[in-house]
């Protein structure tokens, strides 16, 4: 089993590459999707949270509302650590479950948006960074998602610098060039991963 974390900056293009990989065979480990099953409605993680913050985090179906909650750990270190303290060890957990899960051969890429912010990469046992111009991801956040170029820069600002995640790199995704040029790189990474997972035994 080979475990490999996949980061990205917004608007690099890594969730088209997890997609990709997916498609090849990968097990996908989806961060965030994660993040957002253990707050369901009914989860210990939901009641947690609702015991830390308060009823008035609660959307009226019963759902977490993700907007209010944003709006009140943003701005304060303290709460944000409160609520990182209750849904990163259910994250950690959801995932190892689904590492542990997988065959013996298998790649298992961890798809973690803040994988360089946050210190994972001796996690796993190779990184892949999905790299683009800042010129090319601005395009995309203000064409393809509708951001304001001002919105989209902030959001670009707050994450890790390109050197940053490069420096934490075992492999590298150039995603400047069009589709067709990413899904010949993928190719050609899965096919490696693939044949090192085999070569790797289970821990």
């Amino acid at each position: 089993m080979l475990s490999v974390g996949l980061t990205g900056g917004i608007g690099s293009g890594k969730s088209e590459v997890s997609r990709l990989l997916a498609e090849h065979g990968a097990v996908i480990v989806d961060a965030d999707k994660i993040a957002r099953e253990v707050v369901a409605p009914g989860t210990p993680g939901l009641a947690a949270v609702v015991a830390e913050f308060g009823e008035e985090i609660l959307a009226p179906d019963g759902t977490l509302d993700r907007p209010r909650l944003g709006a009140i750990v943003f701005g304060d270190p303290e709460k944000r650590k409160a609520l990182n303290a209750i849904v990163h060890p259910l994250v950690g957990a959801r995932s190892a479950e689904i590492q542990e899960a997988a065959g013996e051969d298998a790649v298992v890429v961890h798809d973690v948006p803040l994988l360089a912010e946050n210190g994972l990469a001796p996690l796993y046992d190779l990184v892949i960074v999905v790299d683009a111009s800042t010129e090319t991801r601005l395009d995309r956040l203000v064409r393809l998602r509708g951001m304001t170029e001002a919105d989209a820069r902030a959001r670009m600002a707050a994450q890790a610098t390109r050197e940053q995640r490069l420096a934490v790199a075992d492999v590298v995704i150039d995603n400047d060039g069009p589709l067709e040029r990413l899904e010949s790189q993928v190719a050609d990474v899965w096919r490696r991963l693939d044949e090192r997972a085999r070569e790797t035994p289970r821990a």
